[in-house]
């Protein structure tokens, strides 16, 4: 059993893709409006049809309440890290405690040389990515930045604005190398897909995660884990990922919280975005609240002593 004991956060994944914005925005704000904690946004610029992750969570926060957005991940090799921390820094200031910020290396080297970046591979994508990291968190903390390594060259940057209220760093990761990295220097670990990632396989990189973040003399406690959930609640046949009605949804997301380890769902719905979601947040997400709670043996929301 792998409970970390972190609060239980839930939030819905938007669809990037241009020509149905409209409908990301709606969802975006029922989202908000039933309390949800996070939007979620995929980052693949390469991909024509789709928009800019930055962009697109800057106007959601500007039409949104009190939802918190994060890039699911934003890809490090086609965001220079000072300039993804200045980007994320001015989205913080703006709306305070409204940003997190996930980071990874990137799905695909030839997406990356396409928009003219320089791909990496292996152990120089790991070193990448962890420089790459620290120089973010420097950057959000305001701190003067200077580095010249193989990966990255700064020649001196003084970083700016602090936002008022910390920005987590998440690491999307799925590889020892990465989930290594994650555990050392991330404020949080965003697993792929379940379909990619299945519940079977989560327990060997948790210890991963576990492991690192000991040796690098941290509490694995304080590294969040976030779950990309893709599916359907309900009677609806056919598709990937956890299929079924809510009490299936329920039971799954419970013992993926005190068995697995998670604290955060992310919903990334196959079918009738709208409908779903309304089904995730007035059935799903206070049943599964309460039932860790149960379980933890204190109120929703609470930590087991």
């Amino acid at each position: 059993m792998t409970d970390y004991g972190r609060p239980l956060t839930f939030g819905v994944s938007l669809d990037p893709t241009a020509a149905d914005f409209g409908s990301a925005l709606d969802l975006a704000r029922q989202a908000d409006r039933a309390g949800l904690e996070y939007l979620a946004v995929q980052d693949h610029a390469y991909l024509p049809g789709y928009l800019d992750v930055w962009t697109m969570l800057s106007v959601l926060a500007a039409r949104t309440e009190r939802v918190a957005v994060v890039p699911d991940v934003a890809d490090l090799q086609l965001r220079p890290p000072a300039m993804l921390a200045k980007a994320a820094a001015s989205l913080a200031t703006i709306v305070p405690g409204r940003v997190a910020l996930g980071v990874g290396g990137g799905p695909s080297a030839a997406a990356v040389a396409s928009m003219g970046a320089t791909p990496h591979h292996g152990d120089d994508m790991v070193r990448y990515t962890e420089e790459g990291i620290g120089i973010v968190r420097a950057a959000l903390a305001g701190e003067a930045i200077r580095t010249n390594t193989a990966q990255h060259r700064i020649a001196g940057y003084q970083a700016g604005p602090v936002p008022p209220q910390p920005v987590e760093i998440w690491v999307g990761s799925q590889r020892p190398k990465m989930l290594g990295v994650t555990g050392r220097v991330g404020d949080g670990w965003v697993s792929p897909l379940n379909i990619y990632v299945p519940p079977e396989q989560v327990l060997e990189r948790q210890t991963l995660v576990d492991d690192a973040a000991r040796a690098a003399g941290r509490d694995p406690r304080d590294v969040r884990r976030l779950y990309n959930v893709l599916g359907a609640i309900g009677p609806y046949s056919g598709g990937q990922g956890l299929v079924g009605p809510v009490e299936l949804w329920v039971e799954s997301l419970t013992e993926w919280a005190v068995e697995l380890g998670f604290d955060t769902f992310v919903l990334w719905t196959i079918t009738d975005p709208a409908a779903q979601l309304e089904l995730f947040t007035s059935e799903v997400v206070p049943a599964v609240r309460e039932r860790v709670a149960k379980i933890r043996g204190g109120s929703p929301g609470s930590s087991p002593a």
